[in-house]
């Protein structure tokens, strides 16, 4: 940071960068530090925008704030930066050691180790610990004031193959209460596959992913490809945590990569789609021996 250098006289005596409230913030994230907004001399001189630099809180560095795009949903101007993004799973103690659902927690980064949002599903007990990963979810990403840009709705459909008639699906938002698209599962045989819908529910993009669903030892790609399956212009991809945290947990890592020029509304989505596929297939107490090779 560069010093701004002694105050001008008629500046009043106070700590420049005190802190304002930031109204709404989303109280389920439980005790994760959030950048403040900083706010300038009442009444003085203009002074450069400080709260676009970098800050360490816990142990974490965010990525600066973005200005503001015309026509982009507040909180998504990170998403015209990046081509990809890192999504790791907290290990949440409770759970490895009673085998008790809690709800899940993520911390989404970009190539750089910032972090970019915070992400904390909203789910009651009874519903994570009877439904299991097929449960319907709501999951709140936050940006670095603690606002909730994007909202993932997952409702409580069927999981089995053999009902063609009923797949799973995922409603974006961005933000809350504004839909800017959908995951829809596509019936296949053997193979994971999926759209991305805008908001109008048009097709944009596939995903399609490996006949065998394994993380022995190796990532597991999500091809995004384009409408007709002859371009691929993206990808998501299930990372190999070793063998000790993939047999014993059921957090995980995902990247994300997208062309930078993609509209941020379907980055967005893409980012639903992560969710949806780890729910899936890899959040299955009893996928452990699936996950880690072992029988």
């Amino acid at each position: 940071f560069h010093s701004l250098g002694p105050p001008p006289a008629t500046a009043p005596a106070v700590p420049y960068g005190s802190p304002q409230h930031v109204p709404g913030t989303y109280q389920g994230a439980g005790n994760y530090a959030f950048q403040a907004q900083p706010m300038g001399f009442p009444g003085g001189p203009a002074v450069p925008p400080v709260q676009n630099q970098p800050i360490m809180q816990e142990g974490t560095i965010w990525m600066p704030i973005p200005p503001s795009i015309p026509n982009c949903p507040p909180g998504l101007e990170y998403l015209t930066q990046i081509d990809q993004i890192l999504i790791h799973q907290e290990i949440e103690l409770l759970e490895i050691l009673t085998g008790f659902e809690t709800n899940n927690k993520y911390e989404l980064k970009n190539a750089l180790g910032q972090r970019v949002y915070f992400a904390a599903e909203d789910t009651d007990c009874l519903t994570r610990n009877c439904c299991g990963p097929s449960r319907p979810f709501s999951i709140r990403i936050l940006d670095n004031l603690g606002r909730v840009v994007i909202t993932l709705e997952r409702p409580l459909r069927c999981s089995s193959c053999c009902c063609p008639c009923c797949l799973q699906e995922v409603e974006v938002q961005a933000p809350p209460g504004t839909t800017v698209g959908y995951v829809v599962q596509n019936w296949h045989a053997c193979l994971p596959k999926f759209t991305i819908q805008d908001d109008k529910r048009t097709d944009i993009l596939k995903i399609s992913g490996p006949c065998i669903v394994c993380s022995c030892c190796e990532d597991v790609n999500f091809e995004v490809k384009s409408l007709d399956e002859t371009c691929t212009v993206g990808r998501i991809s299930k990372h190999w945590s070793g063998f000790v945290k993939e047999a014993f947990t059921d957090t995980d890592n995902f990247g994300i990569t997208f062309p930078m020029d993609l509209d941020v509304k379907m980055k967005a989505v893409m980012i639903g789609a992560c969710f949806l596929i780890d729910f899936m297939f890899f959040e299955h107490g009893g996928d452990r021996n699936q996950r880690t090779g072992v029988w």
